[in-house]
């Protein structure tokens, strides 16, 4: 997902996506781990996703965590 379009949802709607998107990575890890992802590509697709959310909350002077 872009940062433009991250800029345009709510801090309620960014802090969902990022729990989302880390419960996401931690199955992606899971399934690395035992032989089951296929396109290892989604796992560093996925941490951009949430780096990117939580550099639009930084900036908007929101506390994540």
């Amino acid at each position: 997902m872009k940062a433009r379009d991250l800029r345009e949802l709510s801090n309620d709607e960014l802090m969902q996506r990022v729990q989302e998107w880390k419960r996401k990575l931690l199955n992606l890890r899971f399934q690395l781990a035992s032989g089951q992802l296929t396109n290892t590509a989604e796992i560093k697709k996925t941490k951009k996703d949430i780096a990117r959310a939580l550099t639009v909350l930084r900036e908007r002077g929101v506390r994540y965590g």
